[in-house]
Parts: C-alpha cells; sequence; structure tokens
C-alpha cells in the first residue's frame, strides 16, 4: 500500500515526488521514460522557460545544470500577423532548454526512497476506501494500491479521464512540431498568428544547428492541410523550413474560462496540465506545473486526509492568473485588436502578447 501513487513523472509529478517523497510513500508511474534509462517518447514541447517559469524554479531553488541549456539564449521575440503582413519585435527573455534532459534531470533529483514505475500505462482506476491502480507495461499487468493518487498526466490526462468524466474540461489542440536543420543563427522566438491556420497561434525556435516549426491547431481531420498551408506562408518571411528531422505531435489543453480548471475532489489530486492549468494564451505550461506540485505538497503537509480540499483552496491563485491570461487572450486573438496593438507605441513597452 502506498500513501501516494503519482502518475506522470514530468515536471510537476517529479517535482511533487522530491518534495513529500521523504515523509510519504510514494511511487511515481510513467510511460515515457524507459525502464532501462535508454531512449523515451520525447514530450512535444519548444522547450522555453518563460520568465514564470524561471520565477518559480528560483522559489524551488532550483539551478538548471550546464548541460540542460542550448543556445541560443533568447532575449526578443519576433511577432508576425499573417493575415495583416506586420512583423514587429518585442523584448522578451527565455532560457533555451533542451526539454528531454531537462525532464530527466528532474527525475534524478528523486530521493532514493521515492520509488517509480517507467515504461508502464495506466489502464484502469477503481475508487473506493483506497484506490487501486492498474497498470499495464511489458505485457505484464500490475495492481496497486494508495490512499492518494495524483494525475500528474499531462492534457491526455487518463486520472481526469477516467474518474471525472462528467466534469468540464479545456478545449483541447493538436500540437505539430516539425525540426528543420539550419546554419544561421536566429536570436529570437518567432509567434505566428493567421486565424485561418487556427485560431490559436504557431512558433518558430531556434534550437542549436535546428529551427523548430510548431503550431497548435483545432483538432480534427484537415490538420496536416493547415499545417502545410502554415509552412507555405513562412516562406515570404526568409524562413527556409527545408529537409525535415524529425516530426513531433501531442494535445495541449486551452482553458476557456475557469471552471474548465480541475484540482481532483476527495482522494485525488489533479496538478499541472492535467488540471487544466495551463496558460490560454500562450500554452505555457512549465510555470505552472512547478506551482501546483508546489501548492499540493504543501496540502500535504497536515497528513493525507483532507489534502484535496486544501490543495483546491492554496491553488486559487492559479485560477486566478488563468482569468487574467482569459482576459489577455481574448485581445491578443482578436484580429483587429491585436492589429491595433502591434501598429501602437504600446507594442514596444511590456509584452502584451505571449
Amino acid at each position: 500500500m502506498y500513501d501516494v501513487i503519482i502518475a506522470g513523472a514530468g515536471p510537476a509529478g517529479s517535482t511533487l515526488a522530491r518534495m513529500i517523497g521523504e515523509k510519504y510513500k510514494v511511487l511515481v508511474v510513467d510511460k515515457r521514460f524507459s525502464p532501462t534509462g535508454g531512449p523515451s517518447r520525447q514530450k512535444c514541447c519548444g522547450g522555453l522557460l518563460a520568465p514564470d517559469a524561471q520565477h518559480i524554479l528560483g522559489r524551488l531553488e532550483l539551478a538548471l545544470p550546464r548541460d540542460i541549456l542550448v543556445g541560443p539564449q533568447i532575449f526578443k521575440v519576433r511577432a508576425i500577423d499573417l493575415l495583416s503582413d506586420l512583423d514587429k519585435f518585442y523584448q522578451r527573455f527565455y532560457i533555451n532548454i533542451d526539454r528531454d534532459k531537462f525532464d530527466r534531470w528532474l527525475v534524478s533529483l528523486l530521493p532514493n526512497c521515492v520509488e517509480t514505475r517507467f515504461g508502464k500505462h495506466l489502464v484502469g482506476i477503481e475508487a473506493g476506501e483506497h484506490i487501486r491502480v492498474h497498470l499495464l507495461g511489458d505485457n505484464q499487468p500490475e495492481t496497486l494500491e494508495c490512499k492518494v493518487l495524483v494525475g500528474a498526466d499531462g492534457a491526455a490526462s487518463s486520472v481526469r479521464r477516467q474518474l471525472f468524466p462528467a466534469d468540464a474540461s479545456p478545449r483541447s489542440y493538436l500540437a505539430i512540431q516539425e525540426w528543420f536543420p539550419t546554419t544561421e543563427i536566429m536570436p529570437y522566438f518567432s509567434a505566428i498568428f493567421n486565424p485561418t491556420i487556427t485560431d490559436f497561434y504557431s512558433w518558430i525556435i531556434p534550437k542549436e544547428n535546428y529551427l523548430i516549426l510548431g503550431t497548435a491547431l483545432p483538432t480534427g481531420k484537415d490538420t496536416r492541410y493547415r499545417y502545410s498551408n502554415l509552412k507555405q506562408a513562412l516562406n515570404q518571411y526568409g524562413f527556409t523550413l527545408k529537409n525535415s528531422f524529425k516530426q513531433e505531435s501531442a494535445l495541449v489543453l486551452r482553458p476557456t474560462r475557469s471552471g474548465e480548471i480541475l484540482t481532483g475532489k476527495n482522494q485525488v489530486l489533479l496538478i499541472g496540465e492535467a488540471a487544466g492549468l495551463i496558460s490560454p494564451s500562450s500554452a505555457e505550461g512549465l510555470s505552472y506545473a512547478f506551482a501546483s506540485a508546489l501548492f499540493a505538497s504543501k496540502s500535504f503537509e497536515q497528513g493525507l486526509a483532507g489534502s484535496a480540499e486544501r490543495y483546491q483552496k492554496l491553488s486559487r491563485p492559479l485560477i486566478r492568473n488563468i482569468s487574467n491570461k482569459l482576459i489577455k487572450s481574448s485581445i491578443m486573438y482578436s484580429p483587429p485588436l491585436r492589429r491595433l496593438i502591434m501598429t501602437s507605441e504600446l507594442f514596444t513597452m511590456k509584452s502584451v502578447f505571449i
């Protein structure tokens, strides 16, 4: 019997396990990492630490190892509105990282007392006096019990889907990324807007000797067609996107109202994107992953009983923050308002976009 089982070893899950692992009997389950230490399924992520994420890392007293950083480091954003043919720059500070190494580093910080099951899929959950979790990996089924279950398993959270199917969920998008070789040093991150392609946004991120082209598309049958149109439209802006090295895809959530954020109930907590904690304006999720893990850890300080209720109260600042981002999102994704801002002096001041 475990005190806490955490589904997901990403930034939210590994951080929570690290913070409570010496007080409770904790198990972390993740399907991405190889149990033999070999190649893992990489997260479809641009790998940029925004200022909010940098702030919470400082609060957690985490300093990034050098080998996680990749060039170039980024100090400005290029905003491109394909519909109105506007192309502007503004200042913003990002830390450029190797996302796979970043996740593995966070897992390496787990205390030895925390158990792990890597390469395991969570295929079933039974709620009761204790929670039974059914796992499958390498064709070997396993059933475990815990007093508290934490869903830190991202946008497609099995925990949320199985235990809270009737609760409203944020809208889902398909994030597609493609890596292209380049010899050009591009010292900025590009945010691209075109409502004929997506009502969200697209991006180009320099990553050592590659450019990552990505977009978040409403789920549907024409996603590849829209992505192809995006690549063609960027030719006139000087981007050479040829000889694709690899492709990645994943679901990403986008809250449309605060009622879609669910922190859990009874013996179940949801943290990070599994809770719907992700920016509706930029899809930035790392700051919310770390912050929700911190608040969840504080909810366990008084014991396991009542932890979900305490966590819900502690998470209110995150929900208010996302409510504010919803206002920002309504402005930046309105083509007339976006055009007005990009042609005004306001755009050269503190970022009103990503």
